[in-house]
Order: C-alpha cells, then sequence, then structure tokens
C-alpha cells in the first residue's frame, strides 16, 4: 500500500461496507463530516463510468481541536479521509488516511503525537471490519 494510507480488504460488499463504516468510526471517537461519491461525480462532471467509490471525511472532534490549536494550517489537511470502493471481485475495499505519514511531516513534534493517536484510532477502525 502507498505510504500515506491504511488499507483493509473487507468479505463484505460495497453497500455493507457503507454501513459498517460510520459505525466503526464512530467506536474511536469519529463522525462523518462528509461524503463524496466519486463515481457519480465523475459521471456528472465528464460523462465516465468509473467503479463505486465514495470518500468520507471523518474527523474526531476533540484531536481535531487539539491539532487545530497547535497548528491552524493544519486545517489544509483535515478531516481524515476513509476511502470506501468496490474492488473487481465485488468486496469492499477500505482505505484510511495514514495521519503519521501526513499530519506529522509538518514538522511540529505535538502535532507528530496527536497524529499518532488518530493513526491509532484509525487503525484500530480498520480492526474491527470484516
Amino acid at each position: 500500500m502507498t505510504e500515506f494510507a491504511m488499507r483493509k480488504d473487507l468479505r463484505a460488499t460495497y453497500d455493507e461496507a457503507l454501513a459498517l463504516v460510520p459505525e466503526a468510526l464512530k467506536t474511536e471517537g469519529f463522525g462523518v463530516l462528509s461524503e463524496i461519491d466519486i463515481a457519480a461525480t465523475l459521471k456528472k462532471k465528464i460523462d465516465v463510468d468509473f467503479r463505486r467509490y465514495k470518500i468520507l471525511g471523518a474527523c474526531n472532534p476533540p484531536l481535531a481541536h487539539q491539532a487545530l490549536t497547535t497548528e491552524l494550517a493544519v486545517g489544509l489537511m483535515l478531516p481524515c479521509n476513509v476511502v470506501v470502493y468496490e474492488a473487481d471481485d465485488g468486496h469492499a475495499v477500505v482505505l484510511a488516511i495514514d495521519p503519521v505519514a501526513t499530519i506529522a511531516s509538518i514538522g511540529v513534534p505535538a502535532l507528530a503525537a496527536i497524529a499518532a493517536t488518530v493513526r491509532a484510532k484509525l487503525a484500530a477502525v480498520l480492526t474491527r471490519l470484516e
């Protein structure tokens, strides 16, 4: 997997995963602030077909607040994106941004600690998914 993402291949279908992921995020204090349907957007904007693919903007408010009070510019990297897409075999794949590779790369030590906490929580979310 890429250096900036964590990945979980599921037995669940895409539709099942879209129901499971927000619930798993809640267990770690995240809510879904936004949802972008990439397939629908590409069809509407440039009339191309694309696999079922959604980007969920996940936010853990206390950790987002900590990060923003540490460095206002970190808002450029928020919320934490979680992707759900339909693999060729019909099962779902879930990707989560690795904040240690993104937010921690800013070089502010206090942000690195927050990023490590967020990473651990997102990894726990992925572990809950089947």
